[in-house]
């Protein structure tokens, strides 16, 4: 075994790419694809190679380039929140650079280490770390979480308990007194929100309350969830998200399950394609590009060192309210 170094060159033989794909898997990792960087990885560490650390050219020096932070692409969820602070950027002479963890730490970890250096600030609209973990990368970088308030660090976050309330209030209008609340990853701070927003909502209005998960937040994650939600006897569910909403309102019709008639299914984040299936899914709306506006703004005065609107002392709340469609009806009798 060569006492030398391992170097670019070695990892790309052995990993099978070219040298320059190597380079961008270490300096610009959203240019290669999760697979193809999870490999170069997974060659480098067994090679004992480590990439030289990026620094900035000039102490001061901005790249004019803002990361945002996410946890799954395919999730429409945060197709608006891009947007948003995309619209931002580019008004104040700002590119986007996208960094997607797959809903796993681990990757999130190396994604945040690699690319920060790179960034003049960061926007995490979604993460599965822990507090201290988003503390110590935004040391480097200046950084703004939106979705979960993160002691020390500026938070732009919703009202989930109002709009967990008029949720609750209008099953209840509707006579539902069992109902569910249907969790999605255990790891999110929004469920954890979600989940005593629904207890305590449920405790006021005197409803019978049921949790039922964890579920992946998926259509499929909801599809699987349905068996579960039928052994409660429950009349009603609000759902982690939208994408779970729909994957029980496929599965019942699968089912031959009639919903609302047979069960109620109310979701949260009011993405487009609630308004797309049939029956139309009563959802609790976020203000998402709203989200991403307040994310950008807040990161780019951090970085020209202006009064930001938001700040760790004073976190951005933005409101949330219910939009009624046909998956809700009355209880159905016993």
């Amino acid at each position: 075994m060569s006492d030398k170094p391992a170097t670019i060159y070695d990892v790309a033989a052995a990993a099978g790419v070219s040298p320059s794909t190597v380079s961008r898997a270490f300096s610009r990792p959203g240019r290669v694809s999760s697979r193809t960087a999870a490999r170069i990885q997974q060659v480098a560490t067994e090679l004992g190679y480590r990439a030289p650390r990026v620094v900035r050219e000039e102490v001061g020096r901005q790249s004019k380039m803002l990361g945002i932070g996410l946890t799954d692409i395919t999730n429409p969820y945060f197709f608006s929140i891009i947007r948003g602070a995309e619209h931002v950027a580019v008004a104040e002479g700002y590119q986007m650079m996208l960094s997607d963890s797959e809903e796993t730490d681990d990757y999130e970890r190396q994604l945040l280490e690699r690319t920060m250096p790179l960034l003049d600030g960061m926007i995490i609209a979604a993460s599965r770390l822990s507090d201290a973990a988003l503390r110590a990368a935004a040391k480097s970088t200046p950084t703004v979480v939106l979705n979960r308030l993160v002691p020390g660090l500026p938070c732009v976050i919703t009202d989930m308990a109002r709009g967990m309330r008029r949720a609750l209030e209008h099953l209840a209008e509707f006579g539902h007194r069992q109902v569910a609340y249907v969790s999605g990853p255990t790891a999110s701070w929004s469920d954890g929100a979600r989940w005593r927003a629904f207890r305590e909502g449920c405790y006021e209005l005197d409803l019978v309350e049921h949790r039922i998960g964890p579920t992946p937040p998926t259509v499929r994650g909801g599809m699987g969830i349905l068996p579960h939600i039928r052994d409660r006897r429950v009349t009603a569910v609000v759902c982690y998200n939208d994408l779970i909403s729909i994957g029980i309102m496929r599965a019942a019709k699968a089912q031959g399950l009639s919903i609302p008639g047979d069960l109620s299914v109310v979701g949260f984040d009011n993405i487009f394609a609630s308004d797309l299936v049939t029956p139309g899914l009563t959802t609790v709306a976020s203000p998402l590009s709203l989200l991403g506006e307040r994310g950008a703004r807040t990161v780019i005065a951090l970085v020209n060192r202006q009064p930001p609107e938001t700040t760790p002392e004073k976190p951005s709340i933005l409101p949330m309210r219910l939009i009624i469609r046909e998956s809700t009806g009355p209880a159905p009798k016993a």
